[in-house]
């Protein structure tokens, strides 16, 4: 019997572009993503190194581009989130333990929150017993200790707890704890068909 949904935030609920990301960073003159960047974005998502280095790490990597364009660019994965879902949200709050655990960095969620603003982001927050990011909590999807870390502070069984991602290896990792997991299709399904996945 599911009474608690964890639900990740980027494809599920805001929409993302991230060809509109990679595109950006190539017109600045990057080649390929490389596992330079890839540490840099770990280190950020995970909120080991501030925004002033995340962009500085980039500037190394892209010396004729400005903070302003990088940011730009690192921005652009942020599309739209359509208003059905948070009104599909604010009706599965009333039944279920909700929690978003969202691998994400401040820029983004400061550039989430400014761009929707205040009223929208609050109503959606509020849906949440409690919001997690990765940026706050120093580990990211697929640890298992960001996993166990909810299981443990919310007193949460696993077998009575729904794990929503796109990614596969983050809903894995949460089945192996025993969490009940969705792995979403992006563009095949919406988060709003949960109920006639018969999961829960």
């Amino acid at each position: 019997m599911i009474d608690t949904i964890i639900f990740d935030f980027g494809d599920i609920f805001i929409n993302l572009d991230k060809a509109a990301t990679i595109s950006g960073l190539q017109k600045l003159g990057m080649t390929e993503w490389n596992n330079e960047l890839d540490q840099l974005n770990f280190s950020f998502e995970t909120g080991h190194i501030s925004p002033e280095d995340f962009i500085g790490g980039f500037q190394k990597q892209l010396p004729n581009a400005s903070k302003e364009e990088i940011l730009k660019a690192w921005n652009a994965v942020l599309a739209d989130f359509p208003l059905y879902r948070l009104e599909f949200l604010k009706e599965l709050s009333k039944k279920y333990r909700l929690f978003l655990l969202s691998n994400t960095d401040s820029i983004h969620i400061n550039t989430f929150e400014t761009k929707n603003g205040t009223a929208f982001y609050e109503d959606f927050y509020r849906c949440f017993e409690k919001v997690y990011f990765s940026f706050d909590m120093g580990l990211r999807k697929p640890d298992p200790k960001i996993y166990q870390f909810l299981l443990d502070k919310h007193n949460l069984i696993p077998e009575n707890t729904l794990f929503v991602d796109d990614k596969k290896e983050n809903t894995d990792s949460a089945a192996a704890l025993g969490i009940k997991v969705w792995n979403l299709q992006v563009g095949k399904e919406d988060v709003i068909d949960l109920y006639n996945k018969n999961i829960i």
